[in-house]
């Protein structure tokens, strides 16, 4: 029996165009882009045009967006060199970020002393807007760190709404936004956010690219030392294949962006009706079974499953041939619970299996009947 792959939160399949570009540019463009002959000039023009092409899908300068190696290394260049060289002194983030963002201010609160706030959680996963502006009140140099939508649970944050605010109160701010960049369009000349990463393989593109948008004039100083590649922020030769990919790959997902938004919402709506119907107990962590404050890429689901049974779940599911996760692919292996849903979850619930379900155009109505029958005959059985 095939399997099924449900955890595209955590990475997604390649399209098979932008295979066939990179494999292209592998072959042909191999010069090195900071050479001053013909193979350089030629590399370089290529990576250039495609950082012009990212820059217009958010209405964004092309000196604004660099090349990092993906949504980890850009939220690391960020809040590092706004600490070091931007001297903020006050980071505001939540304690449902990535640990991209967490650890990276954990080690900075460590090294130089800094204050750092977490904003409150509500019970749906959103963050306190209201204890967000109190946080602001603070005078000193102040970074704002908060993803666009949540990887585990799927919230999406009111950037428009954030951004402004941040703005308002002399803030910077910063956004992981590796969930919602090729699922969502932005435009960051009406959005007034400071920094933004991401990554390409959340938009069925290559793994080991992606960008930080860095607002023009902000003074951010480089992580990497080395070179002079990427206007002197990011040293490191460019790999061209997998920026010429990035691009593809993103041009693709604007492109067909609302029929196959369309596409995965229908499977997630027919999913989460399936598992009501068929499944007494479920329940939606966080609002990811509203589509107007969740992303429509995932659900996460809390089961009616005993205690003792709960940690072999997930194992089961793949013995089934159904790939799917229990949150961040960046804990697996950890036997710490989800970060995300301590902050949310009730200690009974915390002992039962939270599955995150991730969704993408190459799954099929076929595959969630077989996920939902299988989820039966697990939990049925064992059921508490």
């Amino acid at each position: 029996m095939d399997s099924i792959y449900l955890d595209n939160a955590a990475t997604t399949q390649v399209r098979d165009e932008v295979i066939d570009t990179m494999a292209s540019v592998l072959k042909s463009n191999y010069g090195n882009a900071s050479s001053t002959h013909g193979f350089g000039r030629s590399s370089k023009s290529i990576i250039e045009s495609c950082r012009k092409r990212i820059a217009s899908h958010f209405n964004a300068l092309a000196s604004e967006i660099v090349f990092t190696s993906g949504g980890t290394e850009a939220d690391n260049l960020v809040l590092k060199s706004a600490v070091k060289d931007l001297k903020v002194t006050h980071v505001i983030t939540s304690k449902i970020e990535h640990h991209a963002v967490l650890h990276t201010v954990e080690e900075l609160e460590k090294n130089y002393k800094i204050k750092v706030s977490y904003v409150s959680i509500l019970a749906d996963g959103s963050i306190d807007y209201k204890d967000l502006e109190t946080l602001l009140e603070s005078r000193e140099k102040t970074l704002v760190s908060l993803m666009h939508i949540n990887n585990e649970i799927g919230t999406i944050l009111d950037l428009q709404r954030v951004a402004e605010l941040c703005k308002s109160k002399g803030a910077l701010f910063h956004s992981d936004s590796v969930q919602s960049v090729g699922h969502y369009r932005l435009d960051l000349q009406t959005t007034p956010i400071d920094f933004l990463a991401a990554s390409a393989h959340k938009f069925h593109g290559p793994k080991g690219i992606g960008f930080v948008f860095i607002r023009k004039n902000s003074g951010l100083k480089p992580l990497i030392h080395g070179g002079m590649q990427e206007r002197g922020v990011r040293a490191g030769t460019e790999s061209i294949h997998d920026i010429v990919g990035l691009d593809a790959s993103l041009a693709l997902s604007y492109q067909n962006l609302e029929d196959e938004m369309a596409q995965v919402k229908t499977l997630k709506t027919y999913f989460i009706d399936q598992l009501k119907s068929k499944i007494d107990g479920v329940k939606f962590n966080g609002c990811c079974s509203d589509s107007e404050h969740s992303t429509y890429t995932l659900v996460n689901v809390c089961l009616p499953v005993s205690e003792a049974n709960a940690p072999m779940f997930l194992f089961q599911l793949d013995l089934k041939g159904i790939a799917c996760s229990k949150g961040s692919a960046c804990q697996s292996g950890s036997d710490k619970g989800s970060h995300v849903l301590t902050q949310i979850l009730s200690e009974e619930d915390l002992k039962k299996p939270s599955i995150r379900f991730s969704f993408s155009i190459y799954n099929t109505k076929e595959e969630i009947d077989r996920v939902v029958e299988t989820l039966c005959s697990l939990i049925h059985p064992i059921a508490s």
